[in-house]
């Protein structure tokens, strides 16, 4: 099944606007019979969601939705680039990085938001330019499915406990690291995708 779609025009910047997301959220997990603590998880993914979404949409649009079967849950946004806006951020991206102030994100929300961005903008023509500590978190989650490329939060765990460091110590202390099954952003046509994944 599938919700109703949030449209979610560009410059879409403040918690009030992406009050809908959340709405939505409610009704699907009335819809689909969550128990009150289920669907308090389930919210706060969407609000996870909703506070990467500002930065994104000042040069994008972009749409969501929730899709169920049975008990498990996706919660879908697709950002489509304004081409202008994306070259605009593209270049400040590089004053940053050549200025030499360190960019990395910090935090899960943060670094998922980051992996969409890079894609937005194409991450190949930025990488050369990244921190090495961007650059290695971008490529941590990196997978790949039929030759296509994605970034999934699972990836990124496995890499993050292996190494027991500081990316270990922000996975636990994430609510969406701590509550979703995987976070996947990849692309799909002109747009990029971030998926949040849960099972009840």
């Amino acid at each position: 099944m599938k919700s109703n779609v949030c449209k979610l025009p560009k410059g879409t910047a403040d918690f009030d606007s992406l009050s809908e997301i959340l709405r939505e959220t409610e009704k699907c997990a009335v819809y689909n019979g969550l128990e009150k603590k289920e669907a308090g998880l389930l919210r706060l993914l969407s609000e996870e969601l909703v506070e990467m979404l500002p930065g994104l949409l000042s040069f994008t649009s972009g749409e969501f939705w929730i899709s169920t079967e049975g008990k498990s849950f996706e919660l879908h946004t697709t950002l489509t680039p304004d081409e202008a806006m994306t070259s605009l951020r593209r270049e400040e991206i590089l004053k940053v990085s050549s200025s030499g102030k360190n960019t990395a994100a910090k935090g899960i929300v943060a670094k998922i938001r980051l992996a969409a961005e890079l894609m937005l903008i194409d991450y190949n023509e930025v990488a050369s330019i990244l921190p090495v500590s961007e650059q290695s978190m971008y490529e941590m989650g990196i997978g790949s499915l039929a030759s296509i490329n994605f970034w999934s939060l699972e990836t990124y765990r496995k890499q993050a406990e292996k190494k027991q460091g500081e990316e270990w110590d922000e996975l636990e202390k994430s609510i969406i690291a701590n509550i979703a099954d995987d976070v996947l952003v990849g692309i799909t046509g002109k747009s990029v995708e971030i998926v949040v994944k849960k099972n009840f």
